[in-house]
Parts: structure tokens; C-alpha cells; sequence
């Protein structure tokens, strides 16, 4: 699996991956600057102070608080690439690594943009927990990695198994292989907590858990039935 995740984070910088990974910056950083002022507007807007040095608190104290918030936020985001470019970075994987193999299908477009919106809302509610859990000392790194290691692991990997079979198979194979993917997905998190490298993480995902998802295919089709 490491073998796995350190060609797939070589692979993120190769001209091949090169548009698709400045889309993705670009992406996350215009969501997460939009969020960052849409907070610095809420604040300015709607809390009047009386004195002006208590309003430079305020609005230090605020942008703290919104690098806090955004952190959270880079999962959330990264879902959301997962239906804008996903199939786009697979089917160069497949195209760069596997041209000799059965290319996958591209989820329908109302299919991805549903999933998408699932995905999302999953992640945020995950989040949100992990959220409430940095009250609680000693397990506020701990919720966040483990919380999104189950989320993304599941949701990549699913997302590359169903380029190959069906949906409920995908799950099915996703759950035998349970304890990889989620190591995979630690994997994932662990990169989703580095600032700055979290920009490359939806790229990195997709890479990676295609080729995680090859490896575990082809161990199954040579076990002996």
C-alpha cells in the first residue's frame, strides 16, 4: 500500500495529471477564499462594537477563527472536486498504467453530480462530529483522521471500483478488503492535514485508490476458486 500511495503522489506533479491538479488548486482555493470572506463580511457586517480597538480584536480573533474553520472545510471541498474531475484523473491513470486492461465506464452525468452531493453532505456531517469532538482533550487529531479516513477511504475507493462493476459489488469488495481501504484512507487524511499538500489530496486520492483498487482486483482474480 505505501508502494501504492508514493507512486500515486509521484504521479500528482506529472504533466499528464498537470491541468487537472491546477484546476483542483484553483478550485479549493476560490471555495475557501469565498468562505474566508464570506465570514469576514458576516462579522463586519452584523457585530457593531463600541470602541474601535475592541473591533481590531474582533476581527483578529475572527480571521483565527476562520483559518479554524477552514481547515475543516478542505474535506468538505475535496468532495466536492470528486464530481467536477474525478473520472477525468481515472481514466488517465487507466490510459498511463493499465492501457493493456478493460478500461472503466465514467459514471452518467446525473448519477456523479448525485453522488457528489451525497459525498459532500456525508463528509460535512462527518466533519461536523470531529468538529464536536475537539471539546473533548486528547482525540481532536485523532477524530479528524479517523473520521475522514472512513469517508474518503470508503468514498474513493468505491468511486474507483464502479468504474469495474456495479455499485452493490463495489461495496461488497469494499467491505471484504475493509481494514486496506481503511488504512488507505488514513492515508489520504493524514496528506488532508498537511496545509498546503491538502490542495493536491483530491488528485492524490483518485490516483492512489485506482491503484489500490488494480491491486486488490488482481490478487482476487489470481486466488484460487
Amino acid at each position: 500500500m505505501l508502494s501504492d500511495a508514493l507512486r500515486a503522489f509521484g504521479q500528482v506533479f506529472e504533466p499528464a495529471f498537470r491541468t487537472i491538479l491546477i484546476k483542483s488548486l484553483a478550485f479549493s482555493i476560490a471555495v475557501l477564499a469565498v468562505i474566508w470572506i464570506a465570514l469576514q463580511g458576516v462579522v463586519a457586517g452584523y457585530v457593531e462594537l463600541p470602541y474601535p480597538w475592541l473591533d481590531t480584536v474582533v476581527s483578529i480573533l475572527t480571521g483565527i477563527g476562520a483559518i479554524f474553520v477552514l481547515g475543516f472545510l478542505v474535506a468538505p471541498v475535496t468532495a466536492l472536486f470528486a464530481g467536477l474531475f474525478q473520472d477525468d484523473v481515472a481514466a488517465i491513470v487507466e490510459q498511463t498504467n493499465y492501457a493493456h486492461e478493460q478500461p472503466g465506464r465514467a459514471m452518467p452525468l446525473g448519477a456523479s453530480l448525485a453522488a457528489t452531493v451525497k459525498f459532500t453532505g456525508v463528509v460535512i456531517l462527518g466533519n461536523i462530529v470531529a468538529l464536536i469532538l475537539l471539546l473533548v482533550p486528547g482525540v481532536n487529531l485523532i477524530a479528524f483522521l479517523v473520521v475522514n479516513a472512513y469517508l474518503l477511504g470508503r468514498e474513493f475507493f468505491e468511486f474507483a471500483a464502479t468504474r469495474f462493476m456495479s455499485p452493490v459489488e463495489a461495496r461488497a469488495l469494499r467491505k471484504a478488503h475493509s481494514g486496506t481501504v481503511f488504512m488507505g484512507g488514513l492515508l489520504i487524511a493524514g496528506l488532508l492535514a498537511v496545509p498546503l499538500l491538502n490542495l493536491v489530496t483530491p488528485v492524490f486520492a483518485t490516483i492512489f485508490m485506482m491503484h489500490l483498487f488494480k491491486r486488490i482486483a488482481a490478487q482476487r482474480s489470481l486466488r484460487p476458486t
